[in-house]
């Protein structure tokens, strides 16, 4: 386990700069395709990107749990071997779906990398194990993070020198069951950060965090209005506009 001092230096060199949700994508580029994600690490902003599993259980880099809004295939992710999701293209041009391994030879340990793992059910071990082995040797910052407090808890078992983090949305939850439910997740995920929705910001849970040395990153900022708001909430932002 690293010591206190090792683990908030690690987390000062994984917020450094502001991080590009699912790669700088936009026009030609697709949201975490191998070309949204060489544009951030050419920009020098960090990447955010998503995983998801294959059916033999490989990390794959691919946000929704369906194939069908960016591909003209149809179903679950997780029905495909990754050999099947890599001959997948993605619109827009000659590039196709990407293990988590790829995108790690893409970045190369030059800016920071967030990786949301997808899972939405309780049960995420494969999933997380299979990060946790693409990671295996990477030279780089970088930290895991997911709305599934049970991903946070694995990685604390199994692989502790990892930073993890717990992206939260107060979304639907602003009484006292969310305000529960919250304070249960950070504490079972044994986050060392927050993924903070901007549209809940300014918000005292995030303060809170701040106030006992958690960073607290802010996804997604879009416009001036949300970069204001993460200037007084958070400590990096996750954005899709290049920021100024």
């Amino acid at each position: 386990m690293p010591s206190s001092r090792s683990r908030k230096a690690e987390l000062e060199r994984l917020g450094a700069v502001p991080f590009a949700h699912r790669g700088l994508h936009g026009g030609h580029r697709i949201e975490n395709s191998p070309g949204a994600i060489a544009a951030a690490v050419a920009e020098g902003f960090g990447v955010e990107l998503d995983v998801q599993l294959s059916r033999d259980g490989a990390a794959m880099v691919f946000h929704d749990y369906e194939l069908d809004r960016l591909t003209a295939e149809r179903g679950p992710v997780a029905g495909r071997s990754a050999e099947e999701l890599e001959a997948i293209g993605l619109p827009g041009g000659n590039e196709a779906i990407l293990r988590l391994t790829r995108a790690l030879d893409l970045i190369g340990g030059r800016v920071p990398l967030l990786v949301e793992v997808k899972s939405r059910h309780r049960n995420s071990a494969r999933l997380c194990s299979a990060v946790a082995d693409s990671l295996t040797g990477y030279d780089g910052p970088v930290g895991v993070m997911s709305f599934n407090p049970e991903v946070g808890r694995w990685f604390a078992r199994h692989s502790p020198s990892r930073l993890r983090g717990l992206v939260v949305t107060e979304s639907g939850k602003r009484g006292l069951r969310g305000r529960i439910e919250r304070r249960l997740a950070l504490w079972r995920s044994r986050a060392d950060f927050l993924a903070y929705d901007v549209r809940d910001l300014p918000s005292r849970f995030a303060a809170a965090a701040r106030a006992r040395g958690l960073p607290v990153y802010t996804w997604t900022v879009r416009s001036e209005s949300d970069r204001l708001r993460a200037a007084a909430g958070a400590d990096q932002i996750i954005f899709e506009t290049v920021p100024k």
